[in-house]
């Protein structure tokens, strides 16, 4: 049912708004309208035929709803849009020079950011929905909503050529939130004077060139979908380039200038955890399933399964150049994951010479019977036919 309000009920809905969402930790909130993206289920398409989800195959299937928010709730007239700030309080991509290390993304670096938000999204709705009568729907990051054309609309920043949204305040350190709701708010004006101009820092800070043009994503090239939406092993053509990135990835968000204005996160807000800045991936690598659900519970990381985890952390060690790890590199090439397995071949076919390797993985290769693994040995493709059922 639609909820029609005067100019003086709005503006003082809209202070209280902001004086709700700034108490629950909110940095920046706007309105817009369910319309302003017309542009956005163009793009999306166009990113879907091309095949550039790769293998996210709930993008394509949900494309339609994602397009416009009223193909998702036909009542919605208002979006409000809530952003809060995960700014570091350093850069990144220092941790990718200790090569003992292993590099998390910021955002994971703290309790699932999903968890935070909604539960402050939901007090602050509900509270709108009393005070207004009108129905309210909450979105944070996990049902088919384009977040950031919505938050460029609502003026909080722009999409910037690495895709991911800038603020002029914030840089691109920004969770994004919305509350879909019937009643008819005045909408914020975009943000003229956001843009990138000339600047391609992001562009050119990526390591495996996932931006195939300014302002256009490739993730099938992207470490953060490699390392987290893929299930399958990592195609080599990009392992070499991952160094030491074992979830996610930051440079191409740490390279924007804009992050000269961003202010570090509140702690009262957003607590990192100290043993996730710049974890050993010798204290990593051998978790077992049991290991990986305490050490990450609460974590986003949480979310790819042991199996993954220790695929990403497998290529990690390969690029350390680490000899201390190789026998707990060795142990993996028994783990019950055919993933796990394959990593670890590549891991010491990297760390050993060709002869050391070839001695250390003979009887390992003989008992394989998984295609991809023995395709990481080099087997021939003879060998396969006559060892594999």
């Amino acid at each position: 049912m639609a909820c029609d309000l005067s100019p003086v009920q709005q503006d003082r809905l809209r202070g209280f708004l902001n004086a709700e969402a700034e108490k629950l930790g909110f940095d920046v909130i706007s309105i817009t309208k369910p319309g302003a993206t017309p542009l956005a289920y163009g793009r999306l398409h166009e990113f879907i035929e091309a095949q550039r989800h790769g293998s996210m195959e709930w993008m394509a299937e949900t494309a339609d709803r994602r397009g416009d928010p009223r193909s998702l709730w036909p009542d919605v007239r208002s979006v409000i849009m809530l952003a809060m700030n995960y700014g570091p309080d350093h850069d990144p991509r220092a941790l990718l020079q200790r090569k003992d290390r292993a590099a998390i993304s910021v955002y994971a670096r703290h309790r699932d950011y999903h968890d935070v938000i909604k539960g402050k999204l939901k007090e602050l709705a509900q509270k709108f929905a009393a005070r207004t009568g009108a129905q309210v729907k909450v979105f944070v990051d996990t049902a088919p909503v384009m977040e950031k054309p919505l938050a460029e609309a609502a003026g909080i920043g722009w999409q910037g050529k690495h895709t991911n949204l800038v603020s002029r305040d914030f840089g691109s350190w920004l969770f994004l939130a919305s509350i879909f709701t019937e009643a008819d708010l005045a909408a914020d004006a975009p943000d003229p004077r956001g843009q990138c101009g000339s600047c391609r820092a992001c562009l050119d800070a990526c390591p495996t060139g996932a931006f195939p043009a300014p302002y256009q994503i490739d993730a099938r090239r992207c470490i953060s979908y490699l390392t987290i939406e893929n299930k399958g092993p990592i195609p080599h053509e990009f392992r070499e380039a991952i160094g030491n990135r074992i979830y996610g990835c930051d440079d191409c968000l740490a390279a924007c200038p804009w992050n000269k204005f961003a202010r570090t996160a509140s702690e009262a807000k957003l607590v990192a955890r100290e043993d996730l800045r710049e974890p050993r991936i010798a204290d990593l690598i051998g978790l077992d399933d049991a290991g990986f659900r305490a050490l990450f519970s609460g974590s986003p990381v949480k979310r790819i399964g042991r199996d993954r985890f220790i695929r990403n952390v497998l290529i990690a060690a390969g690029n350390s150049g680490e000899m201390a790890l190789v026998p707990q590199v060795r142990t993996l090439l028994g783990d019950a994951s055919p993933l796990v397995r394959g990593a670890a071949v590549w891991a010491l076919s990297r760390l050993l010479s060709a002869t050391e390797f070839e001695a250390d993985t003979r009887d390992m290769m003989l008992l394989e019977t998984d295609a991809e693994v023995l395709a990481e040995f080099g087997a021939p493709e003879s060998y396969k036919e006559e060892v594999l059922p």
